[in-house]
């Protein structure tokens, strides 16, 4: 395999798991392109662009001849199934980095994967922060939306936050636990810097005194005082969310996804997004310019 298909793979690995697919789902599919690189190489097709619908459909009559290599017999309907869904899955991929496509004329069905219902619009977001209530928790349930799409943070970067890292005078939030281990200073706006200072002063330091007298250094405390975790806070927002009726699936990711391809609608870099959302590489933000034209 040469080393415009590996790229491709890692590429492709990093794309999936920026859009938060399931484990299992970012494993068995760079597997399956993988498999799919190995047999072109042994083909002699070594450029995307080489590839068209007859290499395909050729490739999908050697899965169906290819025998098992965990059990006798040949490869089950539904690993073929799964082997070119992958395949389609990493055309999108092609798609919206800007490299070379190929067609896939198969008519095999792939689960639906509308990556523009997971992006909520700037009405829907101001709906959320409009459900919030002017109690404790209502503060903190806007100081989630502050840290989760005002910073666009990762459901464990906001789980981990701790109060000493939110400085206001600066108008920055420390992140120490970032994705690999990398730390990093994300800027806040005026908006969410209110929310954030009326959470702190007013709605933590209310809940902190409900719970046991301990040093609690968590920036989100649930009722009884304690460190909220990701669970926790995935349950506010999906009460946000069904207050306002949204029928969409919404998950604390959900939010990160609609800041960044909202800060690309109204003219901001790829490459200041990219340091925003704490990104290693401009092609796993590259992916938010397609959604952002959509």
């Amino acid at each position: 395999m040469n080393a415009e298909y590996k790229i491709l793979i890692q590429g492709f690995e990093k794309w999936l798991k920026t859009l938060e697919y399931a484990e299992s789902t970012v494993y068995a599919s760079t597997n399956y392109l993988r498999d799919f690189f190995k047999y072109l190489s042994k083909a002699g097709i070594t450029e995307l662009q080489e590839i068209n619908k007859t290499v395909i459909e050729i490739y999908h009559e050697h899965l169906q001849t290819r025998k098992n290599k965990k059990q006798a017999g040949s490869l089950s309907q539904n690993y073929i199934i799964s082997n070119i869904n992958a395949l389609k899955r990493f055309v999108r991929y092609l798609q919206v980095t800007g490299k070379p496509v190929f067609e896939i004329g198969l008519k095999i069905p792939i689960e639906k994967e509308k990556l523009s219902q997971t992006i909520l619009t700037k009405s829907e977001i101001k709906a959320l922060y409009q459900a919030c209530s002017n109690d404790a928790l209502g503060l903190r349930d806007r100081a989630m939306l502050a840290v989760y799409y005002g910073c666009g943070l990762r459901r464990n970067e906001g789980a981990s936050l701790d109060v000493s890292d939110v400085l206001l005078k600066e108008k920055l939030v420390y992140v120490q636990k970032g994705k690999g281990y990398r730390e990093r200073y994300v800027p806040m706006s005026e908006g969410v810097k209110e929310d954030l200072e009326n959470y702190i002063h007013v709605a933590r330091h209310s809940l902190l005194n409900s719970g046991p007298q301990i040093k609690e250094q968590a920036l989100f405390l649930s009722v009884r005082g304690r460190r909220m975790d990701g669970n926790s806070l995935l349950m506010r927002l999906k009460d946000l969310v069904k207050t306002v009726s949204l029928n969409k699936s919404v998950g604390l990711h959900t939010l990160r996804h609609s800041i960044a391809t909202h800060l690309l609608q109204s003219g901001m870099s790829l490459e200041s997004v990219s340091r925003f959302l704490g990104h290693q590489s401009l092609e796993s933000t590259q992916i938010y310019t397609h959604l952002a034209n959509e």
